[in-house]
């Protein structure tokens, strides 16, 4: 029996108001509220309502035999929360079907885990609270963006997680399958389910790329390429953002008619079935252990930590942001207006925009950019994170006198 798992990534980050250095900036109206807004109303008509529904549906069709999982990123709930809470109530239906798997993650989508564990550790026990509250508690963890290494998988372990997801890197695996569960190097108990990223890339990318040679791809024959999928596999990861349906590819591609005709074409098989990621783990045993020595993630061809932290620009924003931590920890009991606002500053999309790649990537992190360069975004970043700043050391002064 092959296992299907289907992981869907939900998020979306608080955007900078577009500062430049002469700009006033009254007190913390840092974030571009409108924006915000317009983008999480946007995304939830185009892709969280009605994929949802169709996965509902999956779940009654199928008599419960479909399955999948999710991490909703703790900035994307607040935006649900505010702004439409119809696409919130959406997902807890979702987990009451019982079918459907919530995973944890940090709460603002941070860096953390490779900068600063004990922020790392905070942030995830925030989220992990706010997991619980809405769709139970969680067994399953996801870093930002599929960050990990062996330190972090260490971590994540101590945190009581059983189950975590990575990216099936060719420079990472070798030789090895990504569709069996490996332990990382150093943990005792965690379980470690890797991304197939070609197939999941069919999904996310190419779907809609009139050059590509499999265009148009259509249920059943993505059905019978899981279906051919060659010996070691015990299962098959398609971790992919969930605005891939119906945001990054329109409905007018067709993407949710595949995805409403896939489950129904995988299940044919009989050796074929659906299951979450804490399924798995329970299910299965790890088959090796993998030594992760470098961070691993499922960014850009390089798969590592290049997409936020590539360029001098990204690591001196980014050294900025965590060398302030302290500096607001102090002053977070009488201010805590200042923490929730650092804390807005970790996501990791601001170092993203700041990123200058070139060729397919470029294109990736120019459509997710709302800057017109990321000069300009750093701009906006170090303006912006410069008033906070000064509002920390101005708390800091008043609460020493």
């Amino acid at each position: 029996m092959i296992d299907v798992v289907f992981y869907f990534q939900v998020h979306q980050p608080y955007r900078l108001q577009k500062w430049k250095p002469q700009d006033r900036i009254k007190k913390l109206d840092l974030f571009d509220e409108p924006l915000n807004r317009l983008v999480a109303e946007r995304v939830a008509q185009r892709c969280y309502l009605p994929m949802n529904k169709l996965l509902l549906d999956a779940i009654e069709r199928t008599d419960g035999q479909f399955r999948c999982a999710f991490s909703l990123s703790g900035t994307v709930i607040q935006q649900l929360r505010d702004w439409v809470p119809e696409a919130l109530d959406s997902f807890v239906q979702l987990a009451d079907s019982g079918n459907v798997e919530f995973l944890c993650e940090t709460s603002q989508h941070s860096l953390a885990a490779v900068v600063d564990l004990a922020e790392f550790a905070d942030q995830v026990e925030v989220q992990r609270a706010t997991i619980t509250d809405l769709f139970g508690a969680p067994s399953t963890f996801r870093n930002t963006e599929l960050i990990l290494d062996n330190t972090i998988c260490k971590k994540v372990e101590d945190l009581g997680f059983e189950c975590m997801l990575g990216e099936g890197a060719d420079r990472l695996l070798s030789w090895r399958s990504p569709q069996v569960p490996y332990r990382p190097k150093g943990c005792k108990t965690l379980k470690l389910l890797l991304r197939s990223y070609s197939l999941s890339d069919d999904i996310a990318f190419r779907f809609s790329n009139r050059k590509w040679p499999s265009y148009p791809l259509f249920a059943d024959t993505y059905a019978g390429w899981l279906h051919d999928v060659p010996p070691p596999a015990q299962f098959i990861g398609l971790f992919m953002d969930y605005e891939t349906f119906g945001e990054h590819q329109s409905e007018q591609t067709g993407i949710l008619d595949f995805m409403r005709h896939l489950p129904e074409q995988v299940l044919q098989d009989a050796s074929f079935r659906f299951r979450t990621p804490a399924q798995v783990a329970a299910e299965r045993s790890a088959a090796s252990e993998l030594d992760i020595d470098k961070p691993v993630s499922w960014a850009d061809v390089e798969r590592n930590l290049s997409a936020w932290l590539g360029n001098p620009m990204q690591l001196e924003a980014h050294k900025a942001i965590y060398a302030l931590r302290e500096d607001v920890l102090a002053v977070a009991k009488k201010r805590p207006d200042l923490l929730a606002a650092w804390r807005q500053f970790t996501t990791s999309d601001h170092v993203y925009y700041v990123a200058t790649k070139h060729h397919s990537d470029a294109e990736v992190h120019e459509y997710f950019s709302p800057y017109e360069s990321p000069h300009a975004a750093y701009v906006t970043l170090m303006t912006a994170f410069d008033h906070l700043r000064r509002e920390v050391q101005k708390a800091n002064q008043k609460q020493k006198q």
